[in-house]
C-alpha cells in the first residue's frame, strides 16, 4: 500500500472528516455526529471501492482547495459545488483518477448544501469513542484531527485502483430547495391543540441562518402554543422536532445534544434526514404526518 497526502490550502466554510456516526454513547451525553447525508457518503465510498462506513470528507457550501500528493482515486457526491481539478470541471458521482500534484478546488453551488469527498483507501487519523467523526461545536479537544483548517494535511493509505464506476445522471439525486419530509408523532404530540397541529402541518418553513449541524431553526412561531406543563428533560435523537418555549420549531440534527426539555411535536423519518441534510438557509421544508405502519 502507498500513501497519499491531502494538503488543504483553503479549508472552506466547514470541512470535516465524518463517518456513519458515533453510536452507543448517547447515554453519556455524546451526540451521534457523523455525516448528515448518509446515502451520499455511502455512494462516494462505493465509487472508490471503500466500505460504506469508511470516513469521508464532508464539505458545506463553500469548498476547500486541496493539493494532492500521490496518485489516488476520488469520488464526489451530494451537493454539486462545481468541483475542478487543475481548474478543469470534473463530474460528480463517478470515480476520478487523480495524479500526484493535482489541485482539487470547488466553485459555485449548483444544488444542495453538502458534498462528500471519498478517497480510495483508509484515512489515517485517530478514532475517538470508536468513530472518526468530528464534533465541531463541542469536541475540538476530542476530535481535533477531524476538523479541517487551512494548513491541515490528511494522510490516506491508498489501495490499488478499481475500474471506473459512475452513477447515471438520471439516477443521481436532484436536490430541490423546497422539499417535503415525512414525520411521525412525537412524545408530546397529543399535548398540542388541534388548531396548533393543523397550523404546523399547513405551511412550509424556511431554514434560518441560525441553523447548523446541531439543528435547523425554522422561521415560524406556532400560534396558539401554550405549554400545559414543564417537560422533564428526556432523550432526543436526530430528526426530533422540538418546539421552544417561544413556539419556534427546531429540527435536531446529528450534532444535537442527547436530552432536551422542550415539547417534541414530531420526529422526521430517518431516511428523510438525507434530504434535510441538503437544505441551506433560505430553503423551505414542509412536513407530512404519517403512521408507523406506512413505513413497512
Amino acid at each position: 500500500m502507498s500513501k497519499t497526502k491531502l494538503h488543504f490550502k483553503k479549508a472552506g466554510l466547514q470541512t470535516l472528516i465524518q463517518d456513519q456516526g458515533r453510536v452507543g454513547y448517547q447515554s453519556y451525553g455524546v451526540p451521534v455526529s457523523g455525516v448528515l447525508d448518509k446515502k451520499a457518503a455511502s455512494i462516494a465510498n462505493e465509487l472508490v471501492g471503500n466500505p460504506p462506513e469508511n470516513p469521508v470528507i464532508e464539505i458545506t457550501l463553500l469548498g476547500p482547495t486541496i493539493e494532492i500528493e500521490g496518485d489516488c482515486q476520488i469520488a464526489i457526491t451530494g451537493a454539486n459545488l462545481s468541483p475542478k481539478i487543475n481548474q478543469k470541471v470534473v463530474p460528480c458521482y463517478t470515480t476520478i483518477n487523480v495524479k500526484s500534484g493535482d489541485k482539487l478546488s470547488f466553485g459555485a453551488i449548483k444544488n444542495g448544501c453538502r458534498a462528500y469527498l471519498a478517497i480510495g483507501g483508509a484515512i489515517q487519523i485517530p478514532k475517538w469513542l470508536e468513530s472518526y467523526s468530528a464534533l465541531p461545536y463541542s469536541g475540538k479537544a476530542a476530535t481535533p484531527n477531524s476538523l479541517i483548517e487551512k494548513g491541515t494535511t490528511v494522510t490516506i493509505e491508498t489501495v490499488p485502483p478499481i475500474s471506473i464506476k459512475n452513477i447515471k445522471e438520471e439516477d443521481q439525486p436532484n436536490y430541490d430547495n423546497q422539499i417535503r419530509v415525512r414525520v411521525l408523532p412525537g412524545p408530546e404530540f397529543e399535548e398540542f391543540s388541534p388548531y396548533t397541529i393543523a397550523y404546523f402541518f399547513s405551511r412550509g418553513y424556511k431554514i434560518t441562518n441560525e441553523s447548523n449541524r446541531m439543528g435547523y431553526r425554522l422561521d415560524a412561531t406556532l400560534i396558539d402554543f401554550k405549554p400545559k406543563r414543564e417537560v422533564i428533560s428526556s432523550g432526543i435523537v436526530p430528526g426530533t422536532i422540538q418546539i421552544t418555549s417561544a413556539g419556534q420549531p427546531v429540527i435536531l440534527m446529528a450534532d444535537a445534544q442527547t436530552v432536551g426539555g422542550y415539547y417534541r411535536i414530531a420526529n422526521v423519518v430517518t431516511e428523510d434526514l438525507n434530504k434535510l441534510a441538503q437544505l441551506k438557509p433560505g430553503d423551505k421544508v414542509w412536513f407530512s404526518l404519517i403512521r408507523l405502519e406506512e413505513l413497512f
